[in-house]
């Protein structure tokens, strides 16, 4: 009977193998040469137990060099080899294992969401519909007096139990057969599992007393007890998908901002077209409320636009003819006309989707404790309901088999299964929110210990917009020569600076002067060949001149004779500096400031933003070694850079912000993206990270003392199954509500 109930699971589509169609749900892993990483949604998933069976099948098909299942979110993260495997046969892989596998970017997406709700809506309207009424014909039988209910009467009144429970099992409980069945035939082990147990000893025993009311567990049925179990339980994971999915929704809802169509111009009018038929160089149109498809020029119109999600700016933005406008950014006012500069993957929107999509397949720490652990205890669980069991049956088979029922039912470990990662995704859906991306969920664990912040000072504690306010030469060498074979160099670079000499040149219509095999050290600076002579652009070690006294930042150029020219360049102090080093200090945060700029400079920054420690002249390699002093000395350190020079310190720290827009997503390697320009969001992640520490400890301290409880009083047969139920049904709800605290607002700096 139980193999009609699992579930119809669709053949893994074929057209997926087609490398066009593979942009919509995966793109080219930076970690695994020539790999595609893919990010996809799991059907009929619903603990820790069921991540780890998934991780399992897909890891086991050759090819796949990487698998991550997060139980909370859902979301699974595959890295595969094309020349391997392909989608269908790892989706296949799935599939086999009981579950489905859906592209995260594909268009039904959103639509299996929706569908996934309504039918838990459903089921659990029906459980309770059937619940009323079968408590409704179960109190007569505990109100009713001796002689006042015949037994003819009782037994009709058991008979209409039995077939409103029948519609609730069948379908209500649908899910946790299928999925206990689907575990069996797989000898493996799942939360639905001692439920689904549960389920059907209750309705055994009861209808056994129903055909039977003589016979040995002909004493009492427990229809109104079955019932109210399923609707407890149900209430609980109907309640906790609608909340997993508003705490975890920051990713869905930057998914679906893009548009499913668009206006494009075809010589004669705008026709509108399905997204993917764009290219690049084609002329759109955008309306008002509609969100841009791509990155562009505005060609025709003045508009605001929305970038919330996207850079951190909670205003709208002016948009006017000649200005930028990115891909998943809304169109507030007006409608304008958009020349398509890039598309998909080249985006600043997919990259903030890859980044987000990827934190959310990751297993925490703490997550990955609760996955080793919850199939022992699930053995434990089947183990104490047997015993239970056994030590209960002298008083009676009856009551014996519902005391199994109430400690298989009470013992399941949801909410500890759920305990850490509903509340980091909760953090991290706040967090993407204000504009900080978090790239490792690993990351808010560690953030909740740092005890030291490390700013790295240009394009991070200062504007990422520097100027060039004068120029000093060697005899012979003209100003606009040397600014002209600066800014060659510098071309090749991202650096504040260099953009800086680039900004100058372009002012200067300047030519570009012919530089050979350019290539960029992190920290140090530009080297190229200009007519077989060695020149060099950078600091002064690097250059190997020596430098002045003078306060201002200066950047050098060298040839193989020596000092060619020295730029001077403005810098300003981002004007949250002080209040952010105000904030970590007040949270009892230690702050630094590490530079490659002279000494002279990194101080005059760092008494500007209140920090009274700086080191400035520093290598790559000397930020490096500062860094682990501190870590030798039992701090927890936390670095804050631009993400290109800083790379070896980001990754040397405990956790990493990367900070500043000008440097791709793509190259930054740390642990957080700051996309806007709130230095702010540095001490108010800080404080997100230690409110969700304590959270995580609040909900596993509940799920713990939860089962210390109520495993006791269901194991001496204080504890009637619908009871139980209750009491799994509020833990797993309570751990996540108390997760969606999180998603609510950031920590109010004000209030530290």
């Amino acid at each position: 009977m139980l193999s009609t109930l699992a579930p119809t699971l669709p053949a893994a589509p074929v057209w997926l193998d087609d490398p066009a169609e593979w942009a919509a749900f995966s793109q080219p892993s930076k970690d695994w040469p020539a790999c595609q990483e893919s990010q996809l949604l799991i059907d009929g998933m619903h603990c820790a137990a069921c991540a780890l069976s998934v991780e399992q099948a897909l890891r086991a098909v050759p090819g796949v060099r990487l698998a991550e299942v997060g139980a909370a979110s859902r979301r699974a993260r595959v890295v595969w080899s094309s020349e391997a495997t392909q989608p269908s046969q790892w989706l296949a892989a799935v599939a086999r294992a009981g579950y489905q596998a859906i592209p995260a970017l594909d268009a039904t997406q959103r639509a299996h969401r929706q569908l996934e709700q309504r039918r838990a809506l459903w089921r659990w309207l029906v459980a309770g519909f059937c619940m009323l009424q079968v408590m409704m014909y179960a109190m007569p039988a505990y109100l009713a007096g001796p002689g006042e209910l015949t037994p003819d009467m009782a037994q009709l009144l058991r008979w209409a139990s039995w077939v409103l429970t029948l519609p609730v099992l069948v379908f209500s409980c649908g899910p946790f057969f299928a999925n206990a069945w689907r575990d069996v035939l797989r000898r493996r082990i799942s939360m639905d599992l001692p439920a689904a147990l549960g389920m059907a000893v209750t309705f055994a025993v009861s209808s056994a007393g129903t055909f039977d009311p003589n016979g040995v567990l002909g004493h009492e049925v427990y229809f109104d007890s079955l019932t109210m179990f399923v609707f407890f339980l149900l209430t609980g994971r109907w309640l906790e998908l609608r909340l997993r999915d508003r705490t975890a929704g920051a990713l869905e809802a930057l998914i679906s901002r893009l548009p499913d169509s668009v206006e494009r111009w075809n010589g004669r009018a705008f026709i509108r077209v399905a997204v993917r038929r764009l290219g690049i160089g084609d002329h759109i149109r955008v309306l008002p409320g509609e969100a841009f498809a791509a990155d562009g020029t505005v060609l025709q119109g003045r508009t605001q636009v929305d970038e919330a999600l996207l850079t951190g700016e909670s205003r709208p933005l002016g948009r006017a003819v000649g200005d930028a406008v990115l891909a998943g950014s809304y169109n507030l006012s007006a409608a304008v006309e958009v020349h398509v500069d890039r598309l998909g993957e080249a985006t600043r929107f997919a990259q903030i989707v890859a980044l987000m999509a990827q934190a959310a397949s990751q297993k925490p720490r703490l997550a990955l404790l609760a996955d080793r652990i919850a199939r022992p205890f699930l053995l434990a669980v089947l183990f104490a309901a047997a015993l239970a069991g056994l030590l209960w049956w002298p008083s009676g088979p009856g009551h014996a088999l519902m005391v199994v029922v109430a400690v298989l039912v009470v013992t399941c470990p949801c909410a500890l299964s759920l305990a850490t990662p509903a509340a980091l995704l909760a953090a991290a859906g706040s967090l993407a929110k204000s504009g900080v991306l978090v790239r490792r969920l690993q990351a808010l664990e560690a953030l909740a210990r740092v005890d030291t912040v490390v700013f790295d000072k240009t394009g991070t504690l200062t504007r990422d917009g520097m100027a060039v306010v004068a120029t000093h030469t060697r005899g012979g060498m003209s100003a606009h020569l040397a600014l002209g074979l600066a800014a060659t160099l510098a071309a090749q670079s991202l650096h504040p600076v260099s953009r800086a000499l680039v900004a100058a040149a372009q002012l200067l219509g300047l030519p570009a002067v012919a530089v050979d095999s350019v290539e960029e050290l992190p920290g140090q600076g530009l080297r190229g060949q200009v007519q077989g002579s060695m020149v060099r652009l950078g600091s002064a070690y690097f250059c190997g001149v020596l430098a002045d006294a003078s306060e201002v930042q200066q950047v050098h150029l060298s040839d193989a004779q020596g000092w060619l020219a020295t730029f001077d360049l403005s810098e300003d102090v981002r004007p949250d500096a002080l209040r952010a080093v105000q904030c970590l200090r007040a949270a009892g945060v230690q702050v630094q400031l590490l530079s490659g700029d002279r000494t002279a400079a990194a101080w005059r920054v760092a008494s500007q933003a209140g920090i009274t420690q700086a080191r400035g002249d520093c290598t790559p390699n000397d930020k490096l070694l500062h860094l682990q002093a501190l870590q030798a000395q039992g701090h927890c350190v936390a670095m804050v850079g631009d993400g290109l020079n800083d790379g070896p310190v980001l990754a040397g720290a405990h956790v990493s912000f990367a900070f500043g827009q000008a440097v791709p997503l793509a190259q930054r390697q740390a642990d957080l993206v700051v996309t806007g320009d709130a230095l702010l969001r540095v001490p108010q992640t800080l404080l997100m990270a230690r409110r969700t520490l304590r959270v995580v400890r609040q909900n596993l301290c509940w799920a713990a003392g939860y089962n210390a409880v109520c495993v006791p009083l269901a194991l001496v047969g204080w504890l009637p199954a619908w009871l139980a139920g209750l009491g799994m049904a509020l833990s797993s709800l309570l751990v996540v509500l108390n997760a969606a605290r999180l998603s609510w607002s950031l920590p109010d700096l004000d209030a530290h």
